[in-house]
């Protein structure tokens, strides 16, 4: 990292739907975390208390409304309310989050080494482990300008379609894209947490809406694209370039870690 340059900012942006009972987690692991200017919660109408757990976190800012409107008009109204140069998005629905894992996330996009990073989680599917990255990744560090001129065409997309739409500007303006290996991280599956019957039509539903960004076509198109932009990668225990001294100092201070 250019020691001579301001350190980047980075607004988190988390956005929640009934996830009451992971979102503790989740706040706890990027609340006043040393790399965030901000914490930025989207209660996506929910009726489980979601709204209330995060409101006892008080360095975190919440938005929330009454009637559920779908992650890509959260994220949308997350995305326009940052204020950071960069942009992490974090799913409310991650088991094993830790503080660490919001430094190698953001490590390679700040050190320059990539102009965007996706995280590759424990369970992403076997499909994309083997392709060595998640397209649909919810967790994710961005540039605040990539994004930010879009989040009026992003309130009417489908509920679903944010990260397809995202790739699309990824892949439009040719970042190069860091895959972080996330190997004790998890998402929760639809099935646990609705059962397996509403879990699948849900997942059916989150497929469907992609379709609706993207034709079949554009999908292989868009999925070369990314493949071919990917620049830097991290093993789930070693890095495969140094981290920032900046950050690596930080680590140690902070995680005991070297």
């Amino acid at each position: 990292m250019d020691s001579s340059k301001p350190p980047a900012s980075i607004s988190c942006v988390v956005c929640a739907y009934n996830e009451a009972d992971s979102l503790s987690d989740i706040l706890r692991a990027v609340g006043g975390h040393p790399l965030f200017r901000e914490v930025i919660v989207v209660d996506d109408g929910s009726t489980d208390g979601t709204a209330a757990v995060a409101r006892s976190f008080p360095d975190v800012r919440v938005i929330s409304y009454a009637r559920n409107r779908g992650k890509t008009h959260a994220l949308s109204l997350g995305i326009e309310a940052a204020s950071g140069d960069h942009i992490m998005l974090i799913d409310a629905d991650l088991k094993g989050l830790k503080a660490s894992n919001i430094f190698a996330l953001a490590e390679p996009v700040l050190d320059g080494l990539s102009g965007v990073s996706i995280s590759l989680r424990a369970n992403s599917l076997a499909l994309y482990r083997a392709l060595g990255l998640d397209f649909v990744s919810g967790e994710r560090v961005l540039p605040a300008a990539l994004v930010k001129p879009h989040v009026a065409h992003m309130r009417r997309l489908p509920r679903w379609g944010a990260e397809a739409f995202m790739n699309g500007l990824i892949t439009g303006a040719g970042l190069p894209i860091a895959v972080v290996e996330w190997p004790d991280v998890f998402n929760i599956r639809k099935a646990q947490k609705i059962g397996a019957w509403r879990g699948t039509l849900a997942e059916l539903s989150m497929t469907a809406d992609v379709f609706r960004v993207l034709t079949p076509v554009t999908v292989v198109q868009q999925t070369l694209a990314m493949l071919n932009l990917v620049s830097w990668r991290t093993a789930p225990r070693r890095r495969s370039r140094p981290a920032p001294v900046a950050l690596t100092q930080l680590r140690s201070l902070l995680f005991g870690e070297s």
